[in-house]
């Protein structure tokens, strides 16, 4: 981020800082997957943090991010070229601590921030089909919301709705938000009612964890728990990290 900062001087980038505990709670989900039997794991996600995501969790080669940066790199049509780098998926086999192997694929995602989240949701069925994965245990989608985006875009509900539905559900899946307690230029007093952003998920009777963003122990605590509780009872659940957002766009 630092050096993105210096390098690239007014380029969009969507920077986690103020809420770089978000690293710290994929990190755990992920290392968590081999010893639940997890194989693979579809993720989506706005621009807040991408780059960072990629890098850090992905492990996109830092040369290739930086080169989108320059824009001077075009990839073909067909992987999705000609994106911002905001925008862009990838998908990478991840070597766990404990030396277990997890794929991870990260979808591409438009300006439409949530929309992603069906999209990973039916790539997480799909790979649950071709696996024979009835009991929804081996494929895992993990979706990333803005604190803002999430109540206030009607995708997300229908996604919810379809949690428990025979021919849609895919055995619960794991959100986490990132609540830097701004949409691009809203304050919370003019994005939603009630006291959290989180508060569709109570339609829904679904567990919701509240923690402190600048408590990193806290968080990787709770994406352990959030993600347990996903293997057990096989529906959705939520972590609101409660954070900041350092810089502007």
């Amino acid at each position: 981020e630092a050096f993105a900062a210096k390098r690239y001087i007014g380029k969009k980038r969507f920077g986690l800082e103020g809420g770089e505990s978000l690293i710290a709670i994929l990190d755990q989900m992920i290392e968590l997957c081999p010893e639940h039997g997890v194989r693979e794991v579809t993720m989506g996600m706005a621009h807040r943090g991408r780059v960072n995501v990629l890098a850090n969790i992905l492990n996109k080669r830092w040369e290739q991010i930086f080169t989108e940066f320059d824009e001077s790199w075009e990839e073909d049509f067909i992987g999705g070229g000609g994106d911002v780098k905001y925008h862009q998926g990838y998908s990478t086999n991840h070597v766990t601590s404990s030396g277990g192997m997890v794929r991870i694929s990260l979808s591409a995602n438009p300006s439409h921030l949530e929309f992603g989240a069906s999209v990973v949701l039916g790539r997480a069925r799909g790979k649950q089909r071709l696996a024979s994965d009835l009991n929804r245990e081996h494929v895992v989608p993990i979706v990333l919301h803005g604190d803002a985006a999430l109540p206030g875009q009607g995708v997300v509900a229908e996604c919810l709705n379809m949690m428990k539905l025979d021919g849609y559900t895919v055995g619960g899946t794991l959100h986490v938000v990132i609540n830097n307690q701004v949409g691009f230029t809203t304050d919370p007093s003019d994005d939603w009612r009630g006291n959290y952003c989180t508060d569709i998920a109570k339609a829904f009777e679904l567990p919701i964890f509240h923690v402190n963003g600048d408590d990193v122990e806290a968080c990787a605590w709770v994406a352990r728990l959030a993600f347990e509780w996903r293997q057990t009872f096989k529906t959705d659940a939520f972590i609101d990290m409660v954070c900041f957002r350092k810089n502007g766009h």
